[in-house]
């Protein structure tokens, strides 16, 4: 099985529950606040703050904090790693779609007679 680089690993890994994905696709609006953040989800905000935590470990957000409020926003081109990843993987699919769609419109010998 191929090594993959420990950050694309931490980053799939983050990216692969639905309240992250959720609070990345919310971030991707701009940034906000933990309690903004926590808002739509029924959970409690320990658990927010947790999620979080893994997606700033995964080098998806970062945060700041002013006074007594954290802001979080997503980090410059964080996404771009896997992005390049799943475009590697989608080229050599797309080709070997592409050769079965000229085999199969190749006419066979009965269709031709």
């Amino acid at each position: 099985m191929p090594k993959y680089s420990d950050g694309l690993d931490r980053m799939f890994h983050a990216l692969g529950d639905a309240s992250r994905r959720a609070m990345v696709e919310r971030l991707a609006r701009g940034p906000a606040s933990v309690s903004e953040l926590a808002r739509p989800f029924d959970m409690a905000l320990p658990s927010v703050v947790q999620h979080l935590g893994v997606l700033e470990a995964a080098g998806i957000v970062v945060s700041t904090k002013v006074g007594r409020v954290r802001t979080y926003q997503l980090a410059t081109d964080a996404l771009t790693p896997a992005a390049e990843w799943i475009s590697r993987q989608r080229l050599p699919a797309e080709r070997r779609l592409d050769r079965l769609g000229a085999f199969l419109d190749t006419p066979t010998d009965k269709e031709t007679t």
